[in-house]
């Protein structure tokens, strides 16, 4: 699956791209590593390029990142029907195959353009950039980015994203910060998702995952959330929307942050 990505090179490779991302290691000696580390800059290159484009109409582009079935899709759609009337949201989904989630998202009134990646077992900069000229980014507030379910490449890959956000659900288990480091370490925001499992599951200690990030050298947020029912993700639209403040007021941007909490608490009630 990954040659083409370079996913497959397991020996050291020094140097981190634009967003601070380790690459991926090698086995093989100099020429494998020499070609990933063009790979990786033509893709940096391409990101710097989508950020600029994002930058210039305003938007906040969100990298969501997990291992498959993590609840990504779930807490985009929650997020929808929480802030969709004061936040405009567009999604760019990446899968290996079909549009399900995409129809998921549209089905929610949002548009959403599928990327279908055949054997690549990730999102790169590239992809997005093409996927940026079937979406209308005059106007839009914030744009996600889930990415193929994967909890080692996508984090290898910028995307020309402003966050990362990563997805651990609670039957994934608690000590994955620590066994996927780069994946966490990339986050700037640790989702614990399913958190309504947790009394089902108490072998899965919250405490414990957060430890884990922390021994990785990580200081991201950690918030629990719940898709089911009509709480449980007041702690994610609070983050989304400090960080939709602090985005604004970065592009110097009137803040639209006062509206989006009323939305999201009503939605809450």
């Amino acid at each position: 699956m990954c040659e083409d990505c370079g996913c497959a090179i397991t020996e050291a490779a020094p140097g981190a791209n634009a967003r601070g991302r380790l690459p991926p290691l090698a086995h093989a000696g100099v020429e494998p590593v020499s070609v990933l580390r063009n790979l990786l800059s033509e893709n940096d290159h391409i990101a710097a390029h989508n950020r600029e484009h994002l930058d210039a109409y305003g938007v906040l582009a969100i990298n969501l990142m997990s291992s498959p079935g993590a609840g990504k899709t779930a807490l985009l759609e929650r997020t929808i029907e929480a802030l969709g009337a004061a936040l405009r949201i567009a999604v760019i989904e990446g899968d290996l195959a079909t549009e399900n989630d995409a129809r998921r998202i549209r089905a929610k009134g949002v548009p959403a353009v599928q990327i279908t990646t055949g054997s690549a077992c990730h999102l790169d900069a590239r992809m997005v950039h093409g996927a940026l000229h079937e979406i209308e980014l005059d106007g839009l507030d914030v744009l996600f980015i889930e990415n193929v379910g994967n909890l080692v490449c996508p984090a290898s890959f910028d995307l020309g994203e402003h966050c990362d956000v990563t997805l651990l659900s609670v039957p994934e288990g608690d000590d994955k910060p620590q066994k996927y480091p780069v994946m966490f370490r990339a986050a700037d925001l640790l989702v614990l998702t399913k958190a309504d499992l947790l009394p089902l599951l108490p072998e899965f200690d919250a405490g414990r995952a957060e430890a884990s990030l922390r021994a990785i050298g990580s200081a991201a947020p950690v918030i629990r959330t719940s898709c089911r029912g009509a709480t449980g993700i007041e702690g994610w639209c609070g983050w989304l929307t400090d960080e939709l403040d602090r985005h604004h007021l970065r592009r110097g941007r009137n803040d639209r942050g006062d509206l989006v909490r009323e939305q999201a608490a009503a939605a809450a009630r």
